[in-house]
């Protein structure tokens, strides 16, 4: 059992955590997931790590809830145990300093995205990140990205905090202008990173996009995780999951991941029907898309009257 030591809502719907899990801790690195599974009848879920602390045996996770596995988690409190945990998984995120380097992220990629730009900043590169949301209430560590990166871009698809638009906006107009890029890895839903890949296509410009999709043991036995890179079958739990965003088969991946959503969807409707009052109690904001933070209302207000 891992035993939850803090929980934060971050913005609705997606909720971050600090996980005891120390031999995990100890040996993780950036680009690397977990996969988690919260009782004994839950599916197994792979979730980028947000960051880890080897000394104190802790690691971090933010995603978004969504169906009924990330509603179990999600109504988890703080002293709470998670049934199962395996990790860290996946290939590490090659690290070198490549020169300009953009990091792309939005939702539950923004958590996964914070060790790359430390590790990045470590080795030498110049780090632009570039964050999208679709109002200013759904982004969230501002100030944190702020601090670890050199230039920090925030857009919203509504166009309500100074950039409108999308990471893929951005990296369009950015490369247009000429200016130079060696690399941008992205992190985020699959829409966002093919959006954000094709943006840089035309530009020759490396872009690593991070692949979680449907997994079962993350070991590369089942093959659940397959996905067409090049041409060739790869397995996103072994050989992923960070791939040529420039190479992955986008349609075949979109298709896959639409295949069970009938299943999923009824799943959800039942165990919603009889945990209402578990989602209710532990959290409104947390699972109400409607409910913005404060914070970021402020700021909205303070811009608008600016």
């Amino acid at each position: 059992m891992y035993q939850i030591v803090e929980k934060e809502v971050l913005v609705p719907n997606i909720i971050y955590l600090k996980i005891k899990a120390p031999k995990i801790a100890k040996v993780a690195c950036p680009g690397q997931f977990v996969i988690i599974r919260v009782d004994e009848t839950g599916e197994r879920m792979p979730m980028g790590l947000a960051g880890w602390d080897a000394e104190e045996g802790t690691i971090e996770i933010v995603f978004y809830v969504l169906g009924t596995s990330t509603m179990k988690l999600g109504i988890l409190r703080e002293g709470d145990s998670i049934m199962n945990l395996a990790g860290p998984l996946g290939k590490p995120t090659e690290i070198g300093n490549f020169g300009t380097v953009i990091c792309a992220c939005g939702c539950f990629g923004i958590g996964p995205t914070m060790p790359l730009i430390k590790a990045l900043k470590e080795a030498g590169n110049y780090v632009i990140t570039v964050v999208e949301g679709r109002s200013r209430e759904f982004i969230f560590w501002e100030d944190k990205l702020e601090a670890a990166s050199d230039e920090l871009h925030v857009l919203a698809g509504n166009g309500g905090c100074g950039e409108e638009g999308w990471t893929n906006d951005f990296i369009s107009r950015y490369l247009e202008e000429g200016k130079k890029v060696d690399r941008i890895f992205v992190h985020g839903c699959p829409f966002m990173m093919m959006e954000t890949s094709k943006a840089s296509e035309p530009y020759g410009v490396k872009t690593i996009v991070s692949l979680t999709p449907l997994m079962v043991d993350g070991t590369g036995m089942c093959g659940a995780c397959r996905v067409e890179v090049g041409g060739e079958t790869k397995f996103a739990c072994v050989d992923g999951p960070d791939f040529d965003g420039h190479d992955v088969n986008w349609e075949t991946l979109a298709l896959r991941l639409r295949q069970f959503i009938p299943e999923e969807d009824r799943s959800a409707m039942l165990w919603e029907r009889d945990n209402w009052h578990k989602l209710v109690e532990t959290s409104p904001q947390a699972f109400n898309p409607t409910l913005g933070r404060d914070e970021g209302k402020e700021k909205k207000r303070a811009t608008s009257s600016s």
